[in-house]
């Protein structure tokens, strides 16, 4: 696996890693590398080189006898070459071996952080509340604080239960004052009823005596007319006579 970078931090960290190739792309260059073992672009591919001088010494095998110091010599040189071509696939199983680690230590570290980060976003909320509880505390204390300085500005209990006290009697009187006063009020009420009774009683008594004082005078003028009627009729009687 070709691996660009990675970077690993703290607590909360993140892990960035980048590739050069896919999962699919990567297999396909492996498969490459193993069957060609090129490493550079000039020379012959070693699986090329090892499937010739395999080729040669079969070839000198099938022949008739009396080679075998050629056979040998071929076989020896296959044998090279074969723990040429061995070397790098030792190498490169170490290498998957080794990327195999680390990928295993990768995930590992990934779990690891992920868990942190877990935590991590657990302790934020943890304290985000907190923080809430906080300032709603604070807010509590800042009201008491604010209602004790209030108190702070009142007198003491003493002078102030000494007010409510003389308050208190104030409103006995006021209230003693009022009755005393609706009292006094109903008297008048009673007083002045009786007074335009008196009153009333009084104007009637008038009415009737200026009406018996007409009526005395009416018949007063009326008796004096008769009588002044009478004496004129005996004056003329004594005429006649």
């Amino acid at each position: 696996m070709l691996v660009k970078g990675r970077k690993v931090s703290g607590r909360g960290e993140a892990v960035t890693a980048n590739y050069a190739f896919g999962p699919h792309e990567e297999d396909v260059i492996i498969k490459h590398r193993l069957l060609t073992r090129t490493t550079t672009t000039r020379g012959e591919p070693p699986l090329k080189k090892l499937q010739k001088k395999f080729t040669t010494f079969v070839l000198e095998v099938e022949k008739d006898a009396g080679h075998y110091g050629d056979c040998e010599k071929l076989a020896k040189a296959f044998l090279q070459e074969l723990s040429t071509f061995e070397i790098p696939l030792l190498k490169s199983k170490a290498v998957v071996d080794a990327n195999i680690r680390e990928k295993e230590n990768f995930n590992e570290l990934k779990d690891d952080i992920n868990r942190q980060i877990v935590q991590a976003q657990a302790d934020i909320e943890d304290l985000k509340k907190q923080l809430v509880e906080s300032k709603i505390e604070r807010q509590h204390k800042e009201e008491c604080e604010a209602i004790r300085k209030l108190i702070a500005t009142q007198p003491p209990r003493s002078e102030t239960q000494k007010l409510i006290t003389e308050l208190e009697k104030e409103i006995a009187a006021l209230d003693a004052e009022n009755t005393a006063g609706s009292r006094l009020l109903e008297l008048r009420k009673k007083q002045f009823a009786l007074l335009l009774h008196v009153v009333d009683e009084l104007q009637n008594t008038i009415e009737e005596e200026q009406k018996s004082l007409v009526e005395e005078m009416r018949l007063a003028t009326e008796e004096q007319k008769n009588g002044i009627e009478d004496a004129s009729g005996g004056s003329d009687a004594m005429a006649v006579d």
